[in-house]
Formats: structure tokens, sequence, C-alpha cells
């Protein structure tokens, strides 16, 4: 009644590519649907993620023709028929275009980042607050009990060199106290921001004490989709 619904759904196309190609669909129907489109989530180990955002992206173009009316059976149905069509017009368009592939270099991104645990807490946070702030990025470091969570945005350079120093620099101690490199990072999400996303203004430090208020953070900042994906499945 609040936050409307999401599922999950796994479809298997084929002949495309002469092999079956399976994708997996989230969907996210706010409490107004079908007045209001729906958050849609595509992604497949067989395809890259521009194809993945070119095939959201289609589906979004579809699912404005069914406003107002129930539309996911239609956009699956839809999908399905057109998958062939989406990809091929994806490569045409990056070899075509390389110019595009560039405008995406220099857009806004958004990076989220697990992290398995920090020893030296204090000293590891001032330093994602400094590499924060020197490469111009904004977004939260995310605690709650044992998992900590690193959301930013920016230039997609700046998103570039923030991961190289997070993965090459001391950041923390091991075990006998002796600085050491993080090792035990994931990463969850790096792909450009959307309309419907949120800018964060600045780069903060948050706790939260349970899931609902961690989901409030990402759903205020139009990012309901993303956690939904990404974040629920770490405390299984």
């Amino acid at each position: 009644e609040t936050h409307g619904v999401s599922f999950r759904i796994q479809i298997s196309v084929k002949e495309v590519l002469d092999t079956d190609v399976l994708l997996k669909l989230l969907f996210h129907l706010p409490v107004n649907y079908p007045s209001t489109l729906p958050d849609i989530s595509v992604n497949s180990g067989q395809l890259t993620r521009a194809q993945c955002m070119d095939v959201k992206d289609k589906l979004l173009e579809q699912a404005k023709k069914h406003l107002s009316e129930p539309m996911v059976h239609n956009l699956i149905l839809w999908v399905q028929q057109h998958l062939k069509d989406v990809i091929k017009q994806s490569a045409t368009v990056c070899s075509e275009k390389p110019t595009l592939s560039k405008g995406t270099e220099d857009g806004i991104w958004m990076l989220l980042l697990h992290l398995d645990h920090m020893r030296a807490k204090a000293k590891y946070v001032k330093t994602v607050e400094k590499w924060a702030s020197n490469l111009r990025l904004t977004g939260r470091l995310m605690f709650m009990g044992k998992i900590i969570l690193i959301l930013l945005q920016g230039d997609r350079s700046s998103i570039k060199e923030y991961l190289i120093l997070q993965k090459t620099s001391k950041v923390d101690v091991d075990s006998s106290g002796k600085k050491c490199k993080e090792k035990m990072m994931s990463v969850l999400c790096e792909t450009e921001v959307q309309s419907q996303h949120k800018r964060f203004q600045t780069f903060e430090i948050k706790e939260y004490t349970t899931l609902e208020e961690l989901r409030k953070e990402f759903e205020t900042a139009g990012l309901t989709t993303l956690f939904l994906e990404f974040v629920p499945p770490l405390f299984k």
C-alpha cells in the first residue's frame, strides 16, 4: 500500500545469436501503477551492460504505450519477440557512432560497492571521505549491522579513479595490525545515472538500524530498483 510491489521474472529468449539468452527482469510497480510507469532493471550474463540498458530503454518506451493499463505481460511478450532486433540495433549504434561512447564515458555515473569489513574503521572512513572530496564524488558510506556499502555518483573518470584507489591503496589493517590493501571488496553495480535517479548533493557517512531505514535512503534517491536487486541478497 505504501511501497508498491517488486518481483523478478526470468525468461529465456530463443534464437538470439544462435543461442538461448537468459534475461532477468526486475519490475518495481509503484503504488499508483499502472498510471505511473514501473521501474525496470534488466540483467543477463550473455549480454553486455550497454545491451541490457538498451533493452531496458526499449521496454520503457513500450511501457509508455500501455500507460494506465496493466502492462508487464505485454512487455515480456514484446521483449521475447524483439530482443534480437534490439541487440542488432545496439551493435550498429556502437559501431557507427563512436562519439556516443565518448559521451557516455564523460557522463554522470554511479557506483555501488560492498565491503566485507573495516578493522581500522576511523582511518578507513577518513580515507574514503578524502577520496570522495578530492574526486568531487557525492553519495553515502552506509553501515547497517555487518553490511558496509559505498554508493558514489560523479564523473565516469572520477568513479574509475576511485575504484583504482580503493583497490591499490593500503586502506585497512590485517589481523596482525599491519596496513593492507582492500581485498574483500565487490562491485555490485556500475552504471550511468538515469533521469529518474536523484543526484546526491554531498558525501555523507550514515548508520542504519534496520533494513527498512536503508531501503528508504535508496528510495529517496530514486534507487529502489537498485536496492532491491543488490542489497537484500547480502543479508541471506
